[in-house]
Formats: structure tokens, C-alpha cells, sequence
């Protein structure tokens, strides 16, 4: 099994290497990708050098699966490139998400997709990826008519740009800057670009992702997402509207019983999701819940997980996992 990272020097990447080897996935070699000016040098994987190559190598050496962190513009010209020489590419960009030929996965839920033929496999946003793990299985049982999403996202999920800005500010040094306005001790209502509708790129993906993972658009969702100055780490307040009312016992019993979500709820001993305590982790938190008294059939909840964990590189490799046990590569 023959398996690229391509964005191996990135961010992501990284952690998609740390995922990899942690996860010990049936790899015989493993091609590391990065830009030129990378190419050549070398890079650790489980104790071993491993020689960082173009892309245009790295699709000669026909891998068996390749996972995309280096951007939507790399993925929309390099993705079809890999697949057309029989290369499984699951990529973590935006670029292939609300394609229609191509399937949006988060293996728990919606794994069931895949087919030998998906040579295109979307990653979905980190925020979307804790909101469905959450929700899906409320949704089964209760049927979801209306979301409120209001994200407090990490400087992580900006990138390494962001992270340096606030570092550069915490320790007084005038840098670079990620966002138009500075970070530390702030918080940014302006998650990606802003669109026609007067909400940012971020916020129509919570919109929209949600109902192509679940495979149902008769509920609706809008999103407020706001950038904070947590190095990692991001956080969820939802309100869930459903068609049929709930017990709050049994919310707290069916998450705790979904695979991936970890409910920590417990008031009187100050227990709840905070990203400080989600960092490096794959599993989903969700606390705080609690019905809504202000609309019947309605909860809140409060999610927290890992971005660049289950929100991008565990996903990731959790595709790959699922494409490798059901033999569909």
C-alpha cells in the first residue's frame, strides 16, 4: 500500500504523518509531497527518512491513496491528475465538497457511500465534521428541523500564518498579519471571505455541508463563525430545533453511546468541553446540554473538538481506513 501525504510539510500534514503512524495503517511506503522548494529534503516517518518529492513525481509513482492538505487550488488542478492514474485522492480542501459526482464523508456516519469507483473523495470542514458526529444520531431519533450554529474557532484553523500573528502578539513583537485586525484578546466575526449574502465562506459551508453528509435537506441551518484567540481547538454553541420532542436523559445516553463522542456534563464539578482539554485528541466533546425554554422540542449544546485532529487529518486517514477494510482500493 503506497500512500502520498501531499501537504506533507504543512500544518495538517503534519498531523496527518502523526495520525498515520499512530493509527498503523498497512503502508509499504509512504511518499511525503510538498512544494519544489521542499523537494529533496527529508522528513521522519516511524524512525525512517522519507525523501519529500514534487507532485508531478508524486503522480508518477502511482500511489494507492493520497491525502490532500495543500489548498483548493492544488487539489482543483492535482486531484484528477493522481485519480486518473488509478490514485484514490482524499482531500481536505473545500474545492470537491458540494461537487455532486463527488461524496463528502465522515466515516461514522456516512462510510456507507464509498464505492472503488469514488477516485475524488471530499474531506468536510473541521467545523462541519464535530457538528454532524454530534447531531447525525439526534437526527435519527429526533428528526432535526432547524439549526443555530455560533462557532469560537482556533488561529489554527487559519493556519500557520495565523498561529505566528498571535504568538508575534502575545510576545509584543510587531509580524506578519493573518486577519485584517489583530487577534489576541479579540474575537473576529470573519471566519474565511465574505460572500454577496453578507456571510463569510465558513458559515455557508456549516450551511449547507451538513445536509449533503446526512444525506437530507429538510432541515435548516445558519452559522455565525467567529476566530478567538485559542491556539487550537474549536468550539460549537448549537441550538437544535426538532420535530419530535426528546428527554434529556436519553440525549446524554445516545450520545455517550455514539462512537467518536464523549459527553462531558457534569455542572457540579465544573465538567464540561473546553479545546484546552480536546487538544490532540480524535473524539468529539459535547456538554452543556440542556433544553431550550424559550421553543419547544429544542436543545442546546456545546461542542468542542480537535480541528486539525478529527476536524482534518483523523478524518482523513479514517476515510482511508474505510476504503482499505471494505477492500475498495
Amino acid at each position: 500500500m503506497k500512500i502520498a501525504v501531499v501537504g506533507a510539510t504543512g500544518m495538517v500534514g503534519t498531523v496527518m504523518l502523526k495520525v498515520l503512524e499512530e493509527r498503523n495503517l498497512p503502508i509499504t511506503e509512504l511518499i511525503p509531497v510538498a512544494s519544489e522548494r521542499s523537494a529533496g529534503k527529508k522528513l521522519s516517518y516511524k524512525g525512517k527518512e522519507c525523501t519529500i518529492v514534487t507532485l508531478a513525481d508524486a503522480v508518477k509513482m502511482k500511489p494507492d491513496v493520497a491525502l490532500f492538505s495543500a489548498g483548493g487550488d492544488t487539489s482543483l488542478e492535482w486531484a484528477p491528475k493522481f485519480a486518473e492514474v488509478g490514485t484514490t485522492v482524499i482531500d481536505n480542501s473545500s474545492a470537491w465538497r458540494m461537487d455532486p459526482d463527488k461524496k463528502l464523508v465522515v466515516p461514522e456516519i456516512n462510510g456507507d457511500v464509498l464505492t472503488a469507483n469514488d477516485k475524488i473523495i471530499a474531506n468536510p470542514n473541521c467545523s462541519t465534521i464535530q457538528l454532524v458526529m454530534a447531531l447525525a444520531p439526534l437526527h435519527d431519533k429526533y428528526k432535526m428541523k432547524r439549526v443555530v450554529i455560533s462557532t469560537y474557532q482556533s488561529v489554527s484553523g487559519t493556519g500557520v500564518k495565523a498561529v505566528q500573528q498571535l504568538d508575534n502578539e502575545e510576545a509584543g513583537i510587531d509580524g506578519e498579519m493573518a486577519y485584517p485586525h489583530k487577534i489576541g484578546r479579540n474575537a473576529l466575526p470573519h471566519c474565511d471571505i465574505f460572500l454577496e449574502n453578507g456571510y463569510t465562506k465558513e458559515e455557508m459551508k456549516l450551511v449547507k455541508e451538513p445536509k449533503k453528509i446526512l444525506r437530507d435537506n429538510s432541515f435548516s441551518v445558519t452559522a455565525t463563525a467567529v476566530r478567538i484567540p485559542t491556539a487550537g481547538g474549536h468550539s460549537e454553541a448549537v441550538n437544535v430545533q426538532f420535530e419530535n420532542d426528546f428527554d434529556l436523559a436519553d440525549v446524554r445516553k445516545i450520545l455517550s453511546e455514539t462512537s467518536g463522542v464523549i459527553v462531558q456534563d457534569d455542572l457540579a464539578n465544573n465538567l464540561y468541553p473546553m479545546p484546552i482539554n480536546a487538544h490532540d485528541k480524535d473524539e468529539v466533546f459535547v456538554g452543556r446540554i440542556r433544553r431550550d425554554e424559550s421553543q419547544e422540542n429544542t436543545l442546546n449544546l456545546w461542542i468542542v473538538a480537535d480541528n486539525l485532529r478529527k476536524g482534518a487529518a483523523t478524518n482523513t486517514v479514517q476515510i482511508a481506513e474505510y476504503l482499505i477494510e471494505n477492500n475498495l482500493v
